[in-house]
């Protein structure tokens, strides 16, 4: 299908422009215009959100436009007036599946001829992605990208009303909105935007093309988001970015994650956590301020992606494994009970076996808690998809085994100290499959499965663990 007037198409080029222009902070540019503001009346919705942390927190900005606009959340894709999907593209596999569901999805209109397909998210922000929705999914009807999510009003009357195709993918260094409305997930645990965007650029990542330029949110509105969501009864917040150790780089604030991260902890919520943590930017202060504060949990997400320094300078990853390994070291001697996750990929161009074994030797060292681990994966338009893919897939699977194999071990091995001690837990709720036995975390991020007769989702209770699983624990209430 070629290009339409008014279609604004996603480009990589653009994308990665970065200029010394202060970030744009708009807080009134959002609004429904009146002639949308009944637009979902009558009408339902379903929402599928793939991928990161933010893009959850994205779909609550969605799903709260959405009700602005009188849409009402439905639970299947086979009772909704509007399907969308907000999507991922740090993997192909995860652009994939979002594919193969829209296939799928396709039946519906059938039985129901005015049904409306969405696609936004990182996907949306592809060249490649965009192209191939045109050509091969003709039912998507609207198509959006990261940074005019506020414009969601407008784009959906568009396609609603004028029954045409629409899209709107913006590929530019981004502003920070803040009027937007949110429907929160969760009733006890939040997410928290800090920052958008990221200009790291390691040679394999898609994100700083589909997210734009590192934007810092002003501590003022920070903060106060935060005390609403305590008064509002939330027990933990989780502090988000592609990389919240460069916050306030661009607001020129000194120690800026460490000084905001600090301020969130004094205002008293019971639990603060923060992802995702790029080593690289990793402070003295903010190792000194996780470890002054009780409610700023120990639990440290820290990607290494590969444990040897010459694959890490082909990543464009800007620390060597030696560095990394000092970070770790300076956390632990002043974190009390300090747990690591970690991302790690395997079969990156070039890597050798040795250059591998280095991998098995990081996670030797650091005995990390959780990994998620993948298969490297070109991203089309990164630099590390110009270069030669020259390990076999049958090398690649082999290496992803014996790593998983030494990551569920010392998964397995750390939980094996919590046995017979008793945890704080905060309460997330019943089981789906077994309304009986109910489900929370505990500080150190550690899943714990228990049977209660008194608690509720949000109440931060004592328990002992019985029994020790590679990713879970099992326990029993302790009760005064």
């Amino acid at each position: 299908m070629k290009k339409q007037p008014g279609w604004a198409l996603p480009s990589l080029k653009d994308a990665q422009i970065r200029t010394k222009h202060e970030s744009v902070i708009e807080k009134s540019l959002f609004e429904i215009p009146v002639e949308a503001r009944t637009l979902g009346a009558g009408r339902t919705y379903y929402l599928r959100t793939y991928g990161c942390q933010s893009n959850q927190r994205d779909s609550e900005t969605i799903a709260g436009i959405l009700e602005a606009l009188q849409f009402q959340a439905v639970d299947s894709p086979e009772t909704a007036d509007l399907i969308l999907m907000n999507t991922c593209a740090i993997r192909k596999n995860a652009e994939d599946k979002v594919l193969g569901e829209l296939g799928s999805l396709k039946r519906l209109r059938k039985q129901n001829p005015d049904i409306l397909f969405g696609l936004c998210g990182c996907m949306a922000q592809e060249e490649e992605i965009v192209d191939t929705l045109l050509k091969k999914y003709p039912h998507v009807d609207l198509i959006f990208g990261t940074h005019n999510i506020h414009r969601l009003p407008i784009l959906l009357y568009q396609a609603m009303m004028n029954k045409e195709k629409t899209i709107e993918v913006f590929s530019k260094e981004g502003e920070v909105i803040e009027n937007l409305p949110v429907r929160r997930f969760g009733n006890h645990k939040a997410w928290v935007n800090i920052m958008y965007g990221c200009d790291k650029f390691c040679t394999y990542c898609i994100v700083p093309y589909t997210r734009g330029k590192e934007r810092s949110r002003s501590v003022e509105d920070i903060l106060e988001e935060v005390r609403i969501l305590k008064e509002q009864g939330y027990r933990e917040v989780t502090l988000l970015g592609q990389n919240v150790n460069a916050y306030g780089k661009d607001l020129h604030i000194e120690n800026g994650f460490a000084s905001l991260l600090e301020e969130v902890a004094k205002i008293g919520i019971d639990r603060v956590r923060f992802m995702t943590s790029h080593p690289w930017d990793f402070s003295e202060e903010m190792i000194d301020v996780i470890a002054r504060y009780d409610n700023i949990m120990p639990f440290i997400h820290l990607p290494v992606q590969s444990g040897d320094s010459d694959i890490l300078k082909l990543m464009g990853r800007r620390y060597t494994i030696e560095e990394y390994k000092q970070l770790v070291d300076n956390i632990r001697s002043k974190v009390k009970n300090a747990a690591f996750s970690t991302d790690i990929i395997v079969g990156f161009p070039n890597e050798s076996e040795e250059q591998f074994q280095h991998t098995l030797d990081i996670v030797d060292y650091v005995k990390y808690d959780n990994a998620f681990t993948f298969i490297y994966s070109p991203r089309e338009g990164t630099p590390a998809a110009r270069m030669e893919d020259n390990i076999p897939l049958d090398v690649k699977q082999e290496r992803l085994q014996r790593l998983n194999a030494k990551t569920n071990y010392y998964a397995h091995l750390n939980n094996e100290a919590y046995l017979g001690n008793v945890y704080d837990v905060l309460v997330d709720g019943p089981s789906k499959k077994n309304k009986a036995v109910f489900a929370g975390y505990t500080e150190a991020n550690k899943l714990v499965n228990f049977k209660t007769s008194t608690a509720k989702p949000g109440d931060i209770i004592k328990i002992k663990i019985v029994k020790v699983k590679t990713w879970s624990l099992d326990g029993e209430e302790i009760i005064d």
